[in-house]
């Protein structure tokens, strides 16, 4: 086409264009003078702040986020070209190898799924899919429980831990109230937020998701910096004022902040192989704990991570669950399978409330459906599947629970091997925590400063706390971060 032809077609598409937006224009301000030229009433058009005519963006006022402190660690790792890198805070297991494992009894369920022509791919009902929830019951409870014979539990499949402590938190949040018989303290309760009472410390995630669900947070003591262990009954120091002697005061320990928490709160406890810390109470420390909690009218919430990870025994990594369902009290347990089968990706998890009995748990059912819909609607398909082929399955449950005591072993066997290479080396302090410390986790007593060192100097990266995934090293890595933690506890 001639160049002239050309700006005659771009010319007249124009005036197409000017005569459309002068119509719209008489149209929208009839008042508007007929003789206005076109090119003054599109000068009076104004672009929306939508639209591509303008370059500053409405969500302009948007400030950038931090990195989570914990994913960000990955983050930074895969920034570092060092060949030597190490990433410790990754919350997931890794092999001998350093490699990502997916276990040989996931693998056969998925093949039984994929040669299962009758499977479709069909919404499931808002709680999930029922054989999951029932075995996922059975798993943490127990199969010969009587909540469970008594139909006084309400199971809901949900997205992972993550999920089932969110839709637990808003349920809480909309329904929860202690009975005591006080009508003004029914009613006080509702004219405020219900209360959790978190451990300090705990999993970074914990109080955003309690707190976006409705519920006031707070934390009670739980770990002692000082032992590297669990701060159960606190303890005692002289502390001198001007004014008066030498007086007693106590560091108040966990027995103290659950005695001193109002009626009707709502206390989170980890289950088994406490993150971060990797400190759990004894068996008879949990009872005194459930007698106390019960005494007050607490309410358990369990989050359960590490079921059979811990210790390599699903039943003696739910004996803290167990005890407090045996005494026919209420509860309320978010499962996880990510770590346990290692589906990580898949998002599968469950949320169980025990019930006074099989009326209530029916309505409280109900009332989760509600919670769900609008959250995600209904959950995925594949993930619990492939739980419930293993888990109703004999021979696969069996070899479940083979793989999975290898991964709790080989774990303790790296805390083992950390413990040894620092004593050999001569580091300073007593680093026998390392072995009396469960489950994933580590907290090393390191301080930020030294972490700080240690990526700098050596490239291994964990969180600013100083927990590390035992989950992460390897035989081939040890003799790295010991010399990483020999060099940070002289040099910082």
């Amino acid at each position: 086409m001639h160049p002239q032809e050309s700006m005659s077609v771009i010319s007249a598409h124009s005036s197409v264009t000017d005569r459309r937006l002068s119509s719209l224009l008489r149209h929208l301000n009839p008042s508007s003078s007929s003789s206005s030229s076109s090119s003054s009433e599109m000068d009076s058009i104004s672009a929306s702040p939508t639209s591509g005519f303008d370059a500053n963006s409405v969500f302009a006022h948007v400030v950038r986020a931090p990195e989570d402190p914990i994913l960000g660690v990955t983050v930074a790792y895969n920034k570092d070209p060092s060949p030597i890198k190490l990433n410790l805070g990754v919350g997931a297991y890794r092999t001998e190898e350093g490699k990502p494992l997916v276990l040989n009894v996931v693998r056969k369920a998925e093949q039984i799924l994929v040669n299962d022509s009758s499977r479709v791919k069909e919404y499931l009902p808002i709680v999930g899919l029922a054989d999951f929830n029932k075995l996922s019951a059975k798993l943490i409870f127990g199969a010969d429980s009587p909540a469970i014979q008594e139909n006084r539990v309400t199971t809901v499949q949900c997205l992972s831990g993550t999920g089932s402590l969110r839709v637990g938190a808003e349920f809480l949040a909309k329904h929860y109230h202690q009975v005591n018989g006080s009508f003004i303290f029914f009613i006080l309760f509702f004219l405020f937020l219900r209360t959790i009472y978190i451990p300090q410390p705990t999993w970074g995630n914990h109080p955003k998701i309690f707190t976006i669900g409705g519920l006031s947070v707070k934390t009670y003591s739980y770990y002692d910096p000082a032992t590297r262990g669990l701060n159960f009954q606190g303890s005692m120091y002289i502390c001198f004022l001007s004014c008066y002697d030498d007086f007693f005061f106590g560091v108040i320990g966990l027995l103290d902040d659950l005695s001193s928490a109002p009626s009707g709160a709502i206390v989170l406890l980890h289950a088994c192989a406490h993150n971060p810390t990797g400190v759990d109470p004894t068996l008879e420390q949990w009872e005194q704990i459930r007698k106390l909690m019960r005494s007050k009218g607490l309410l358990p919430f369990f989050d359960s991570a590490y079921q059979g990870f811990a210790s390599g025994s699903l039943d003696a990594d739910a004996q803290s669950v167990r005890m407090f369902v045996a005494d026919g009290g209420e509860c309320l347990v978010a499962q996880s399978y990510a770590k346990n089968m290692g589906l990580y990706g898949e998002r599968v998890g469950a949320l169980s409330i025990v019930c006074k009995n099989a009326d209530v748990a029916s309505r409280v059912e109900s009332q989760l459906k509600l919670v769900i819909r609008p959250m995600f609607s209904n959950p995925p398909i594949h993930g619990p599947s492939i739980v419930a082929t293993i888990l109703k399955d004999s021979n696969m449950y069996n070899e479940w629970t083979i793989e999975l005591k290898a991964m709790a072993d080989r774990i303790i066997s790296m805390r083992h091997k950390l413990f040894e290479a620092l004593r050999a080396r001569g580091t300073p302090g007593d680093w026998s925590h390392i072995i009396k410390q469960i489950g994933m986790f580590t907290f090393t007593g390191l301080n930020s400063e030294q972490v700080v060192f240690m990526t700098k100097e050596y490239h291994i990266y964990m969180t600013s706390d100083g927990r590390i995934s035992m989950a992460g090293l390897s035989t081939k890595t040890v003799p790295h971060l010991a010399d990483a933690i020999h060099a940070a506890v002289t040099r910082v």
